[in-house]
């Protein structure tokens, strides 16, 4: 965040240094800092570029959310009418030829034409009255600066309403990220309050064992879940935790296998991306009066998980929030979301089993 601020302020001046620098690019006067003080003109323009760059932020940060984003058309485009003029008057108020920053315009001079031929005179060029010449130079000049606070104008605004059509993008992606989860968080205390239940009833001296992973469990869910990232060993240890409780309450009932191999500090993960998948497995998989099989492996290599998970296909009585795949809709939604491009889920539904392979890019 810090670095994304830096590199945006850095950008700022870049860009506000780049437009000072237009009027000493393009005077034939001024070769440095130093000459505007020396010619009027470039001080001019110079002054006026300065003047620009305070209105694009003054129509940034509060002619736009202020007047414009409030539907104040009539106050906003009056305003911005107000500082264009000011834009156009302060500078040739504050510089004209007489005030001491006048100098000659150019030490360039055209070279003088030929001598006429003396057998064929040419009469003289005509001259163009000293007031049309001014009046001229005026209007180009205004018509220059219309052109400059145009795009300056328009410039700002487009970027403003870009800033907020990607903030409003965002905060709609974080509301339905928190509804997918707020929807995944009920549906996993569900099914693991339901194995201490069968537990307790059973009178298993295990379930003081299945509390405390329980516990744990929902630090995870209501302390790092709310984070955009976890670390990838937390999630990993929660899964093991939930496989560990089912290993508490089917004992040896159940073939099961769970493996993670290669090296995961430092990798981060969006917290309960996978959960669904071993949830699944269990739900779908689990059958003591019939052939039951379940495999979950997660492979971690550099900057890259590989999740699968197995399960054969056994008659389970179904709960009605459990009918729909609500689990693993939720989670593919969230792996577009979240990870556009860099993930790639299969899912087959064989009539005998279901198995999820999903290859995850983690940065």
């Amino acid at each position: 965040m810090m670095k994304s601020k830096l590199r945006e302020v850095l950008i700022h001046i870049a860009g506000c240094v780049t437009f000072l620098a237009l009027p000493i690019v393009f005077s034939p006067d001024a070769n440095s800092v130093g000459d505007l003080w020396k010619y009027a003109p470039a001080l001019k323009d110079f002054l006026v570029y300065l003047a620009l760059i305070l209105f694009f932020y003054f129509n940034f940060f509060y002619l736009i959310p202020v007047f414009y984003f409030k539907r104040k058309y009539t106050g906003f485009f009056l305003i911005s009418f107000l500082c264009f003029a000011v834009i156009i008057l302060l500078p040739n108020s504050l510089v004209n030829e007489d005030n001491g920053f006048h100098a000659q315009r150019s030490s360039y001079r055209p070279e003088p034409p030929p001598p006429p031929d003396e057998r064929y005179p040419m009469p003289p060029p005509p001259r163009m009255p000293e007031q049309q010449q001014t009046s001229r130079s005026i209007l180009l000049d205004v018509s220059h600066q219309v052109f400059l606070f145009l795009a300056v104008f328009f410039f700002s605004l487009i970027l403003k309403i870009s800033n907020r059509w990607r903030q409003s993008e965002k905060e709609k992606l974080n509301a339905e990220l928190s509804y997918l989860k707020a929807q995944i968080n009920p549906h996993f205390l569900f099914n693991t309050l339901n194995s201490i239940y069968s537990l307790a009833i059973e009178k298993s001296d295990q379930t003081p064992a299945a509390i405390v992973k329980l516990s744990g469990m929902m630090r995870y869910v209501i302390s790092d879940s709310g984070h955009h990232l976890v670390s990838l060993s937390k999630e990993i240890d929660y899964i093991r935790n939930y496989i560990e409780l089912q290993k508490i309450r089917f004992g040896n009932a159940v073939p099961l296998s769970f493996r993670v191999n290669g090296v995961y500090v430092g990798e981060r993960i969006a917290p309960l991306i996978l959960i669904s998948f071993v949830e699944n497995a269990f739900k779908h998989g689990v059958n003591a009066a019939e052939d039951s099989d379940i495999r979950i492996e997660i492979n971690i290599t550099t900057h890259q998980l590989h999740f699968t998970a197995f399960n054969n296909k056994v008659t389970v009585q179904e709960m009605p929030e459990d009918k729909g795949g609500l689990g693993i809709e939720n989670t593919r939604k969230r792996l577009e979301l979240l990870y556009p491009g860099r993930h790639t889920l299969e899912i087959t539904d064989d009539p005998h089993y279901f198995s999820v392979s999903l290859l995850l890019q983690l940065t």
